[in-house]
């Protein structure tokens, strides 16, 4: 694994189908090489919605691997990454009538001299831990976020709304993608969480902090936080990639 400054990252994710769905349609994959960690949840009828997640997940990865060395600022190679999913996955709904309509969720996070530079389309969610706090990154393209930014519904209103998967913006389902992008200094000990909304429909940042910060092992944690959805019921399928920076040279990655 490459340091950055004395720097590295620890990787470690699951997936689960969780208790109601039969299919899974979360994808994730990463590559050390290139530093880059994707996360994303499918939507599409027939098989469509673990193929577009899969396809996107390849695609960033391939993409974003393919422009090491270039000129590109980091979040100039993620913005590229993700316009490339986008393409692609529409040109595979367009080529197969069953497959029309399909798209996904995207939350990819890249390693970069100390940074962390964090990307997202639609409810896939990163988090930020230090030090036993939680901060939500992201910002949810969902029409219930979109109420309460604007205040026209409280939190508790969204909680209980069966809206709770209505997206306004995704991988593939347009020719243009809009994803939003943020970056943090890391530090030693510092995690990022990438998940679905298969786990934040349950737990909130507190409540990830209280399981991720009490666990060493990053494959435990994430098999923990799955576990607190599928203990609330777990409607919808769960993923979890957890990131964790380390000394280099002192790292002991789970994955």
């Amino acid at each position: 694994m490459d340091a950055h400054k004395g720097l590295a990252l620890e990787v470690a994710a699951l997936s689960d189908v969780g208790c109601k769905r039969s299919n899974n349609e979360d994808s994730f994959g990463y590559d050390q090489a290139s530093e880059i960690y994707v996360v994303c949840d499918g939507m599409g009828g027939a098989s469509g919605g673990e193929i577009a997640s899969a396809a996107a997940v390849a695609e960033v990865i391939r993409s974003f691997g393919g422009s090491l060395g270039d000129s590109s600022t980091a979040e100039e190679r993620l913005y590229d990454a993700i316009v490339n999913a986008n393409t692609r996955v529409l040109e595979l709904a367009q080529a197969d009538q069953r497959l029309q309509g399909m798209g996904t969720t995207l939350v990819t996070a890249c390693f970069d001299a100390r940074r962390i530079v964090i990307a997202n389309v639609g409810d896939s969610r990163a988090y930020f831990l230090r030090q036993g706090v939680c901060h939500q990154i992201t910002f949810d393209h969902s029409f219930l976020a979109e109420q309460v930014r604007n205040g026209t519904m409280t939190e508790e209103a969204a909680k209980a709304s069966p809206l709770q998967s209505l997206i306004t913006r995704a991988v593939g389902t347009g020719e243009s993608v809009s994803p939003d992008l943020f970056d943090a200094e890391l530090e030693p000990g510092d995690m990022v969480l990438l998940t679905t909304d298969g786990l934040t429909r349950y737990a909130d940042a507190p409540e990830i902090a209280q399981v991720v910060s009490n666990v060493a092992d990053l494959q435990e944690a994430c098999q923990r936080l799955i576990d607190v959805a599928k203990q609330a019921g777990a409607v919808d399928n769960v993923t979890c990639l957890l990131l964790r920076a380390v000394e280099a040279g002192n790292n002991s990655s789970a994955a």
